[in-house]
C-alpha cells in the first residue's frame, strides 16, 4: 500500500485513540492531522504503520492535553468532553470496552488522571495494545507503564458507578424521557429521574445555561418540564442520537442550526445524569451553529406575552 493508503487505514484508530486521551474532536482532528504530516514526512518506511502512527498520535496527545490543563483549570463553568455523535473506530472483540470508554462520564473519570495515566490506561485497556507498544509510544520503561497502569485503574475504578443499564433499558427511559420533556409533563419526568440526579450545562461562558448543577428529582423535572415547552412553541425542534454511546438528543433552531446537545446517562433503572453542552465552540463540528443568546431572548419575549 502506498502511505496515503496506510494512513487512511489507520485513521479511525488513530483518532479514537486521540479523542479518548484528548475529550475533544477538534484537538483529536488536528492530533491526527499532524501524525499524517510526521509520517508523510519520514525519510524511511518504518516497518509497522500502525506502531509509528499510534505512538506519533499518542505523544502529540500528550503535548496537546499537558497544555490544554491550563485552559480547563480556567474555564468558565463545568467543562465537558465535545460530544462525539460517532466513534469511527470499530472492533467486535473490543465493542464493550470502546462504547464504556467513550461516554462522558467515563471521559470525565479519565479526566482525573494524569496525561502519562490516561494515555497508558487508553493504549492498555481500551485498545489492548502490548506494554512493548505502550513503553513505547509514550516513552517509558515497560515497568513504568506497568505502574502507571495501576494508579490510573484505581483512579477510574474509584469513580464507577457499580450498576449499568443494558442497551434496551436505556433506550427505552431515553423514549419515555424525551416524550415527556416534549409534552412538559413534570410527572412523568419526575418518575424517571434518581432521587439525587443531577442537571448540568457546559456553556463555557459563551452560552446561557444552568446556574451551576440543579440537583433532586423534583428540581431537574420542574426546571426541564417548564423550560422545554417554551422552546418547542419558537419552533426549536430535536432529534434523538446517541451521544458518546448514551442516548441523548441534538437540538436545534427553525433554520435546523445546532442550538446544543442534551446527553442521559442511566443507572440502575433511573435516569442519573443529564447533560446539555450549549458551548458554541464544542458543538461545531455537528454543524451550523445556532445563536443561543437570541433563541433565549425570544423565549423571554414569548414567555412575557399573554396567552
Amino acid at each position: 500500500m502506498s502511505k496515503v493508503e496506510e494512513f487512511e487505514e489507520l485513521r479511525p484508530l488513530l483518532f479514537s485513540i486521540a479523542y479518548r486521551i484528548l475529550g475533544s474532536v477538534s484537538e483529536a482532528e488536528d492530533a491526527v492531522q499532524e501524525t499524517w504530516l510526521r509520517f508523510d514526512g519520514s525519510a524511511t518506511r518504518p516497518a509497522s504503520a500502525k506502531a509509528f502512527l499510534s505512538t506519533a498520535v499518542t505523544r502529540i496527545s500528550i503535548d496537546v492535553l499537558r497544555s490544554a490543563r491550563v485552559r480547563r483549570e480556567q474555564y468558565v463553568g463545568p467543562w465537558f468532553p465535545e460530544p462525539l455523535l460517532n466513534d469511527p473506530y470499530q472492533d467486535p472483540a473490543r465493542s464493550v470496552e470502546l462504547a464504556d470508554s467513550v461516554s462522558m462520564a467515563a471521559l470525565l473519570l479519565l479526566e482525573r488522571l494524569s496525561p502519562l495515566e490516561r494515555a497508558v490506561f487508553v493504549l492498555r485497556e481500551v485498545f489492548a495494545f502490548g506494554f512493548d507498544d505502550v513503553a513505547a509510544a509514550v516513552g517509558r520503561s515497560e515497568a513504568a507503564c506497568r505502574q502507571l497502569l495501576v494508579r490510573a485503574r484505581r483512579h477510574m475504578e474509584a469513580g464507577r458507578p457499580r450498576f449499568a443499564a443494558d442497551g434496551q433499558e436505556r433506550q427505552e427511559l431515553a423514549t419515555r424521557f424525551f416524550d415527556a420533556l416534549k409534552d412538559g409533563d413534570v410527572g412523568g419526568l419526575t418518575d424517571l429521574l434518581a432521587t439525587d440526579v443531577q442537571l448540568v450545562g457546559d456553556g463555557g461562558g459563551k452560552a446561557p445555561q444552568f446556574a451551576k448543577a440543579v440537583m433532586g428529582a423534583e428540581n431537574v423535572a420542574r426546571l426541564l418540564g417548564t423550560a422545554f415547552p417554551w422552546l418547542f412553541r419558537i419552533d426549536v425542534s430535536f432529534e434523538p442520537h446517541d451521544v458518546n454511546g448514551q442516548p441523548g438528543a441534538i437540538f436545534r433552531d427553525r433554520d435546523g442550526k445546532v442550538l446544543y446537545i442534551l446527553v442521559i446517562e442511566v443507572l440502575d433503572g433511573q435516569i442519573q445524569t443529564v447533560r446539555g453542552v450549549m458551548n458554541p465552540d464544542k458543538i461545531r463540528h455537528i454543524g451550523p451553529v445556532a445563536d443561543a443568546w437570541a433563541i433565549d431572548r425570544e423565549v423571554k419575549r414569548a414567555r412575557r406575552q399573554p396567552n
